[in-house]
């Protein structure tokens, strides 16, 4: 019965066409997950790097000082003195430009305000600051609080543009694996990057040193006149301890 083998032949046939069509699928699975890994979209990573995820920025902006003197006999407080006196060097020293006041222009505080203004006008020039003084007011929100008075001048100031206190992932991970990877989360160092720029005298000095200043040569000729005198060039500090206690006795 010649069409009954030739049946059985063909059967045979796409047994082994079929068969070999699934290894070569099976095969092909493995290979296609590969080549796609390389595009798989993930959603954006942090910046391990604290520098990086919450960056220092030097800005043109306005250093500025809020006092709250207190006037007696025409001459404001010693704190508030001292205060401006350090402001007017770090003007003479970093600023430029005018140096604006602002006065609050009205409630309780606005009177004892411009009674402070000569009394600023003299710690100012005390404490070296040479230019114009513009004196301008502003309104406060609130005239039962304590308005200060603004000292302000042009400079380089540094902040960063983070916000801290911000928590975009949960870190109990109650709801996602976030708090499953090892990495930093996202508010880690925000608040050490904004004290580190707030307490920076010169904000140019995190871009790069100041320049050395000389020598001090009267030290180092005495430290060489002491090697030739065969005698420890070292400085020695003698501290005389006193009892506390027995003082005033």
């Amino acid at each position: 019965m010649p069409h009954r083998d030739a049946f059985a032949c063909n059967t045979r046939n796409f047994q082994a066409r079929q068969g070999r069509f699934l290894a070569a699928l099976a095969l092909a699975l493995p290979l296609a997950a590969c080549s796609g890994a390389d595009r798989v979209v993930t959603a954006p990573v942090e910046p391990p790097d604290v520098r990086a995820r919450h960056p220092i920025e030097l800005t043109r902006g306005r250093a500025s000082l809020d006092v709250l003197p207190e006037v007696r006999n025409r001459e404001i407080d010693a704190r508030t003195r001292a205060q401006v006196r350090e402001f007017a060097g770090q003007y003479r020293l970093n600023g430029s430009g005018d140096i604006g006041i602002a006065l609050p222009g009205e409630g309780p505080g606005a009177g004892q305000a411009r009674s402070a203004l000569p009394g600023l006008r003299r710690a100012l020039v005390a404490g070296g600051a040479r230019g114009y003084v513009l004196i301008s007011t502003y309104r406060i929100a609130d005239p039962a609080l304590a308005a200060p008075i603004r000292l302000s001048y042009d400079s380089v100031v540094a902040h960063v543009r983070s916000r801290c206190g911000q928590w975009p992932n949960d870190l109990a991970s109650g709801a996602s694996l976030n708090g499953w990877e090892n990495r930093p989360y996202w508010n880690f160092g925000c608040a050490s990057q904004q004290m580190l720029a707030t307490q920076t005298a010169d904000p140019r000095d995190l871009i790069g040193p100041a320049a050395a200043t000389p020598a001090d040569s009267l030290m180092r000729g005495r430290a060489i006149d002491a090697v030739r005198a065969g005698k420890d060039p070292g400085t020695s500090w003698s501290v005389q301890n006193s009892n506390i206690g027995g003082l005033g006795n």
